[in-house]
């Protein structure tokens, strides 16, 4: 699933946006407007996704999702609010797009016959070192 798509079936009335004085660039307009954007996005009350994709987002983001089951995306690295504002939530719409992709499962496959080969000749050299090291301690006692 692409952010595209999450877009349309997700609206943005279902963001809770918060602003806070940001201490990214900007001088000082840093400490005079609240360019710091916070977006909360409630997973479990969202009408955009199934209950399927509901868990699935619950399970593959419960790092970032807080005790009250909400996804927080921040962004403060751009001077205005309405392009910080654009970043977090192009962020969030990446998250929810990245978390609802199925990976295809990993087919396991089995060694090559060369590395094979070559894993059992580093074991004969390695073996053969050691075996000088055990003939020289011998030859050297007095």
């Amino acid at each position: 699933m692409t952010s595209e798509e999450l877009r349309n079936r997700i609206s943005e009335g279902e963001f809770l946006v918060l602003t806070s004085r940001s201490s990214g660039p900007g001088g000082q307009n840093v400490n005079k407007v609240n360019t710091r954007v916070e977006i909360h996005f409630n997973v479990s009350l969202s009408s955009g996704l199934s209950d399927s994709e509901k868990e699935r987002v619950l399970r593959k983001l419960k790092n970032r999702i807080n005790s009250e089951g909400e996804l927080v995306v921040r962004s403060q690295s751009e001077r205005t609010q309405l392009n910080n504002r654009k970043k977090a939530i192009e962020r969030l719409f990446l998250l929810l797009a990245e978390s609802l992709t199925e990976r295809p499962p990993r087919k396991p496959t089995s060694p090559t016959r060369k590395s094979k080969t070559e894993r059992l000749d580093e074991k004969k050299k390695r073996g053969n070192i050691k075996r000088m090291r055990s003939d020289d301690i011998g030859q050297n006692d007095f």
